[in-house]
């Protein structure tokens, strides 16, 4: 009673409107308290202003067939990738000789694979690799410098894709063609229109990523054990710009060369054995940023060039139309 004699008098005082927010408990002040304030405004015939928490938006409006359209400066909308083709002919020791220069005094610092000196014999111990002379036990890397026991470098190798590339592990530049594990599956891209926020001076570029579960292959974690693919088909989105369509280029780039997806542990979910992104962030949200994973992001084009710079894709490579 003594609230609505209060109300009451602000309203023969001329109070202005009195907004009533976060009517979903995100504020400080409680839900219902919020709710009942708005009631006992709205019978004193005060305006009350209710707003609502945003909405995630998570793909665009409905769209027909005839409206979607191919990408300008793109012969085909769609790309498929196959298992592995097993590469024959060079051994590891051979791929890693190939950037390695002979370091005949070494200097006096650790190996920061097998943490061992340098000076001395390589720590590691396992399989795989055959003793070498004393000559060769070291190795600087080509274009970097960075130095570190031959035998140590073949393990490594060994142990990624034996692909025929080589990653330093101190400074991750790359040599040779760097390629992934991501299973077979199919890249289909093309043209909506609506525009994302933050660009709305262009139509959208709609990525669908689709790849089935299957088993592992000699290149996974678990070579013959099956592996899940959860949420496929994944939609993504690019602004249909100039600099949109280079990321797009360069993305088909890295799906050609299995970089995309990779099979391993779920950071969100931690299930193993399963399809995850491969540090190549994408856009997931169409018409919200409230995951983080939508627009508007000024600084993403920019970010994603660099993640796929990290992985060898430059825009040298930008992947030219058959």
């Amino acid at each position: 009673v003594r609230l609505t004699r209060l109300l009451l008098a602000h309203r023969l005082l001329n109070v202005p409107t009195v907004p009533v927010k976060n009517l979903n408990g995100s504020s400080p002040v409680h839900p219902a308290l919020a709710g009942m304030t708005g009631i006992l405004m709205s019978a004193a015939a005060l305006p009350v202003c209710l707003t609502r928490p945003p909405k995630l938006v998570l793909h665009p409006p409905p769209i027909s067939k005839s409206d979607i359209k191919p990408v300008p400066g793109f012969n085909h909308s769609c790309r498929k990738t196959t298992k592995k083709q097993v590469r024959k002919g060079k051994t590891p020791e051979e791929v890693v000789k190939k950037y390695l220069q002979k370091v005949k005094s070494p200097p006096e610092e650790d190996c920061t694979i097998c943490m061992e000196p340098l000076g001395g014999p390589s720590g590691y111990k396992g399989p795989g690799v055959g003793p070498v002379s004393k000559a060769e036990s070291v190795g600087r890397l080509t274009q970097c410098g960075h130095q570190y026991h031959f035998q140590c470098l073949v393990a490594m190798y060994n142990n990624g894709n034996k692909d025929g590339s080589l990653q330093c592990p101190t400074c991750k530049t790359i040599y040779g063609v760097k390629t992934g594990n991501q299973p077979a599956g199919k890249m289909e891209y093309h043209v909506i229109p609506h525009s994302l926020p933050g660009h709305p001076d262009c139509k959208s570029i709609r990525i669908i990523y689709n790849i089935p579960p299957g088993i592992q292959g000699p290149e996974h974690p678990n070579p013959g054990k099956p592996f899940t693919a959860r949420g496929f088909p994944r939609h993504c989105y690019l602004p249909d710009s100039e600099k949109g369509r280079k990321v797009l280029r360069l993305l088909l780039v890295a799906w050609d060369r299995r970089l995309i997806f990779s099979v391993g542990t779920s950071s969100t979910t931690g299930e193993s054995d399963t399809v995850i992104w491969n540090e190549v962030h994408h856009k997931t949200e169409f018409g919200s940023n409230l995951t983080g994973h939508g627009f508007p992001d000024p600084g993403h084009l920019d970010n994603v060039l660099e993640e796929l710079r990290a992985q060898g894709i430059t825009e040298e490579d930008a992947l030219v139309e058959k």
